[in-house]
C-alpha cells in the first residue's frame, strides 16, 4: 500500500460504535413505519386520520386534565370546581377524598395501619418477584407478611385498638381478597388438576364435579350465596365473618379456573417425560413436584397471569354483599350532594389504581416467560 493511500484512509472519517446505534435507532422505526403504517396509500391515508384524532384527544385531555384543573378547594367546597362548568377537572374532589377512597370507613385516626398494610403487600410482591428468593424460605416469609397484614388491620393486640372487618374498605380490602384468593386458590387448583388425572374414579369425578359446579355459575351467585344463603345452614350461635365469606367464595372461585389452566399445562407435555420419571424410580410427588409440575406451569404462565388479572378486578363484585372495596368506597365517596356530577374524576383515579396492578402484573408475566424460555434454551 502506497504513502498516498494511507493518507487518503487515515483522512476518511472514522466509524463509532456510537455512529452505528444512532444509523439503527433512526432506520429500524422508519423501517417499522413505512413498512406498518405507510405501505400504502389507503394505510397512510388511515394512519394520519387516526393520528389526527388521537392529537386531538390528546390535546383535549390535557387541557381539561392539567391546564383547566381545579387541584384545590377549601373543604367540602365545590364552588370553584362548578364555575369551570366541564371545562376542566376538579381534582379537588380526589384531594379531599382520597382517603376514604383509599381506606373507606375504617377509623381516621388508624388509617395508618391500612397504609402500613398495604406496604406489606407491595413488600411481599417485590420479593416474589426476584428470583433470588425463590427458596422454600419464601413461603415462612409470605405466612409471616400475611399474619402482620391481619395483625395490623384487625388490631386487638399489641396496643392497636379492634378494628372489626365491617370498618375496613378501600384498596386494602382489594388486595386482601385478591392476594389471600391466589395464595389459597394455587395449591387448591394444583390438587384439583391431578385429582382430574387421577386413576381412581372417585377422585377424578369429584375433581371433575367441583370444576364444572363452579365454572357454571357467575362470581356473584357464588358470593351471594356465601353471605346470604350459607349461614342460613350454620348452627346456632355460630357466625362466619361477612368477609371471610366472600373470601372464600373467591377462593372456590379462582381455584375452580386455576385447576382448568394447570391440567392443560399437564396435557400438553409429552408422555415421554412422565415415562422417564417413572424409570427412575421416582416415587409420585417426587416425579410430580420435581419434574412435571415445572414444566406444566411453565407453559401456563400467561393463562395463570390472566386468570390472576381477571381475579384482581373481579374482587370488585362483592359490593353486592355490603363490602367496600375500592370501588365501592370510590362510588360513596361522590354520594355528597355537593361533589354530585363530578364522578369522572374519582373513577379515573380508581382506574389507574387498578392499571397499574393490573400493567404490573402483565409485564412481569412477559419478563418471567423470556426469562425461563431463555433458561429452558440454553
Amino acid at each position: 500500500m502506497s504513502d498516498t493511500q494511507i493518507t487518503e484512509i487515515s483522512l476518511m472519517p472514522p466509524t463509532t460504535r456510537r455512529d452505528d446505534r444512532l444509523r439503527y435507532l433512526i432506520a429500524v422505526p422508519g423501517a417499522w413505519a413505512k413498512r406498518n403504517l405507510f405501505s400504502s396509500w389507503s394505510s397512510t391515508a388511515i394512519t394520519l386520520l387516526l393520528g389526527y384524532f388521537l392529537c386531538r384527544t390528546a390535546i383535549s385531555a390535557i387541557e381539561w386534565g392539567i391546564l383547566q384543573a381545579v387541584w384545590t378547594a377549601p373543604p367540602r367546597d365545590s364552588e370553584a370546581c362548578r364555575i369551570m362548568q366541564g371545562s376542566g377537572a376538579c381534582w379537588a374532589l380526589v384531594h379531599e377524598k382520597l382517603r376514604f377512597i383509599l381506606f373507606g370507613p375504617y377509623p381516621f385516626a388508624e388509617q395508618w395501619r391500612p397504609a402500613a398494610a398495604i406496604l406489606v403487600f407491595l413488600s411481599l410482591y417485590l420479593v416474589s418477584a426476584l428470583r433470588s428468593f425463590w427458596r422454600p424460605a419464601i413461603i415462612l416469609i409470605w405466612a409471616a407478611g400475611l399474619a402482620a397484614i391481619v395483625v395490623l388491620m384487625r388490631g386487638g393486640i399489641f396496643g392497636l385498638p379492634l378494628v372489626p372487618t365491617d370498618a375496613w374498605g378501600g384498596l386494602p380490602i382489594t388486595l386482601i381478597l385478591a392476594t389471600f384468593g391466589i395464595t389459597a386458590a394455587f395449591p387448591l387448583a394444583v390438587f384439583v388438576a391431578l385429582g382430574r388425572r387421577s386413576p381412581l374414579p372417585v377422585i377424578r369425578w369429584l375433581c371433575v364435579s367441583y370444576v364444572e359446579l363452579i365454572r357454571g355459575v357467575p362470581l356473584i351467585s357464588l358470593l351471594f350465596v356465601a353471605s346470604v344463603i350459607f349461614p342460613l345452614f350454620m348452627p346456632d350461635g355460630i357466625h362466619l365473618d361477612k368477609l371471610l365469606r366472600a373470601q372464600v367464595a373467591i377462593i372456590l372461585f379462582a381455584g375452580a379456573y386455576l385447576a382448568e389452566v394447570i391440567r392443560g399445562g399437564l396435557q400438553s407435555l409429552p408422555k415421554g417425560q412422565f415415562e422417564a420419571a417413572d424409570a427412575l424410580g421416582l416415587a409420585y410427588h417426587q416425579k410430580i413436584t420435581r419434574i412435571i409440575l415445572p414444566q406444566a406451569l411453565r407453559k401456563v404462565i400467561p393463562p395463570l397471569v390472566n386468570t390472576f388479572i381477571a381475579l384482581f378486578k373481579d374482587t370488585s363484585l362483592v359490593s353486592i354483599v355490603g363490602i367496600f372495596d375500592l370501588l365501592t368506597a370510590a362510588k360513596t365517596s361522590i354520594s355528597e350532594p355537593i361533589w354530585q356530577g363530578f364522578s369522572i374524576e374519582v373513577y379515573a383515579t380508581v382506574a389507574a389504581i387498578y392499571f397499574i396492578f393490573c400493567y404490573a402484573m402483565s409485564r412481569y408475566s412477559r419478563s418471567l416467560e423470556t426469562k425461563l424460555r431463555i433458561s429452558h434454551r440454553a
